[in-house]
């Protein structure tokens, strides 16, 4: 019985690890699927385990002095994918932009800090807000969030202002 319980237990422990795991192949569909050749772009891709990140991420919000409403959106989430590339260009981002553009998203907002850009996208369903991807665009690096969850229009726009604010 307790050989039993130690496999089970190991069973367990690498599935919940198997998430943990950091990837140099792109975790998000256009890059995955779409058959580009990224002409030397190197990809780093990371599945964030939730019931890891989430008291780390409210934690870090009462640290920086957010309010309520906004740490309560984390509950909101239920899965986020992140991905950084190296040495991809323009083509690469236009390129995406127009897989995001056939597949539904739209564009809510562009805020520009220090040289950089971070453009917010969303995918809606009726009212409730299904998915939202996050570009973050530095002259060296790209940076990818992907965050799923079931937010409302009034959560974004709070993030947003919340964002502008800094």
């Amino acid at each position: 019985m307790k050989t039993l319980k130690n496999i089970f237990l190991t069973v367990c422990t690498l599935f919940l690890m198997q998430s943990c795991i950091v990837s140099e192949k792109p975790n998000m569909a256009f890059f995955s699927e779409s058959g580009h050749d990224f002409k030397g772009a190197k990809f780093v891709s990371i599945n964030v385990p939730l019931f890891l990140a989430k008291p780390y991420i409210k934690k870090a919000l009462k640290e920086d002095g957010q309010d309520e409403e906004l740490i309560n959106l984390v509950k909101k989430v239920s899965k986020i994918k992140v991905m950084t590339v190296e040495n991809g260009d323009k083509e690469m981002l236009k390129n995406f932009a127009h897989y995001l553009n056939n597949n539904n998203y739209e564009e809510w907002a562009t805020i520009k800090h220090d040289g950089d850009n971070v453009n917010i996208r969303v995918k809606q369903k009726g009212e409730t807000i299904k998915n939202m991807l996050i570009t973050v665009n530095s002259d060296k690096e790209l940076v990818f969030v992907d965050v799923k969850g079931s937010f409302t229009a009034d959560d974004i726009s709070k993030m947003i202002a919340s964002a502008k604010d800094k």
